[in-house]
């Protein structure tokens, strides 16, 4: 079976096409994803993803018939439907700060962190505070709601028509989920928002063909099935979820770094340090910490080469040159951290690239470390490609990390959700912890300065 994934990510979109015989991805289609900086407000540019995505689907499907239709995105966002199936207002950029406008009187209404496992994020992070400025700010608008969507539901709604709601989106940092008792949150009775939230399903359910006249313009089947969708994190996840034996840990890699844990150590989460309860594609708890790894990597590496030898690594290692938290601030385990290098004068690109590399491992070993990871860590995504961050995660963790095969692990994850059985994953190359203690004497270096 051939499914095509619509992959929305926060920086890149993207078609995809995934054998399910084989679990890889045979073609795709990809595109840069940048907000509308325009009034009311800056929005996802919703119709330029749809035109994309159509003549993707249109044009993959003359390179292999599409059999299915499966989808994932970002999270911390939602769209507001009327009662015809269009937008009441834009999909707000998660990035946009005007909901910090109104911090006062959410946090006045936001359940705590011990019944969503949500903790409180800046900006729009948190989707219900996103929600609540929306109604406050457009209140003539929000009344014209009939429907509250998470965004891979929007797009299954433009798919198929049919509105929908689901637990992996919900449950991602929106104070909108008790995952405990996986139900709606107090926040959302106490809104009156009830009656607005589409059916949750499951993400595997069909929630129908796809429509008539979009069978037409992409030339695919009409009888094509749309699945419902989930949460890109979790997409990642799934097929560990589905084939892994507990202890293990999951590293998803993107703008965010999302790392999970599953069957690890109990231990308290933090809040303050930006950890949270994920809600898995079963629908099952899973303790999660996050950073934005990705867009840091970007930031500090734009115009720079990325190449490297062992002799870099061997220098930063000896010379301990450290780059400490944070790069992007109000989020991760150092959300206050100003970011600092040390013993860092006179650096060759490539030690510049190394100690990048390790920064950014050293932050995800502190997210795991977090949430009681435990067992081997499997690396998805972008930084799977990167060995220096794969060596150093290890050695961080003490434990052997692999590295996925596949380009992005958000794809194998979505199109699961069109297969009946497990998968037989493959698992990637795998790196045990290194043996010579100046990695480990680096990281002790790192802790030391960066909890200083």
């Amino acid at each position: 079976m051939i499914v095509a994934v619509i992959d929305i990510g926060k920086t890149n979109a993207k078609v995809a096409l995934v054998d399910l015989t084989t679990l890889s991805e045979i073609a795709l289609r990809r595109i840069a994803n940048a907000p509308v900086r325009q009034a009311p407000y800056p929005h996802h540019n919703v119709e330029a993803l749809w035109t994309f995505i159509l003549n993707s689907l249109a044009d993959l499907n003359r390179e292999r018939r599409i059999d299915a239709i499966s989808i994932t995105t970002h999270g911390a966002t939602g769209a507001l439907i009327d009662a015809s199936g269009e937008l009441v207002l834009p999909v707000l950029d998660y990035e946009f700060d005007g909901p910090d406008g109104l911090t006062l009187e959410y946090d006045a209404v936001r359940p705590p962190f011990a019944e969503t496992g949500t903790p409180r994020l800046p900006i729009g992070l948190n989707l219900g505070a996103q929600f609540f400025w929306l109604q406050k700010r457009f209140p003539a608008d929000f009344a014209r709601t009939a429907a509250m969507l998470m965004y891979p539901q929007y797009w299954a709604l433009r798919l198929t028509g049919i509105a929908s709601n689901e637990v992996t989106s919900l449950g991602c940092h929106t104070d909108l989920w008790n995952p405990w008792a996986s139900d709606y949150s107090s926040l959302v009775d106490r809104m009156g928002w009830c009656p607005l939230m589409a059916p949750v399903r499951p993400a595997k359910d069909q929630l129908g063909p796809i429509l008539s006249a979009l069978a037409a313009q992409t030339g695919l089947d009409p009888q094509t099935p749309v699945f419902c969708g989930l949460h890109d994190s979790n997409a990642s996840l799934l097929p560990h979820l589905l084939s892994d034996a507990a202890p293990f840990c999951v590293v998803s890699t993107g703008t965010w770094v999302v790392s999970m844990a599953v069957g690890g150590r109990k231990v308290e989460l933090d809040a303050a340090r930006d950890t949270l309860v994920n809600v898995n594609a079963l629908g099952d708890p899973v303790p999660s910490a996050r950073f934005m790894g990705g867009r840091e990597f970007s930031l500090l590496t734009e115009g720079q080469p990325q190449e490297w030898s062992e002799a870099d690594v061997a220098a930063v290692l000896a010379r301990q040159v450290l780059l400490l938290p944070s790069t992007q601030q109000g989020s991760g385990p150092f959300p206050h951290r100003d970011a600092q290098w040390v013993n860092a004068d006179d650096l060759s690109p490539g030690q510049r690239f190394a100690a990048i590399s390790f920064y950014l491992a050293l932050m995800a070993a502190t997210c795991l470390e977090l949430i009681g990871g435990d067992g081997p860590t499997t690396v998805e995504g972008p930084f799977a490609r990167n060995p220096l961050f794969i060596r150093m995660l290890a050695a961080a963790t003490g434990r052997a990390v692999v590295a996925s095969e596949t380009s992005t692990g958000t794809s194998i994850g979505a199109a699961l959700l069109a297969s009946d059985g497990a998968p037989a994953m493959s698992k990637g190359e795998r790196t045990e912890p290194p043996a010579d203690p100046a990695w480990q004497a680096y990281r002790q270096a790192w802790l030391k300065n960066a909890t200083a």
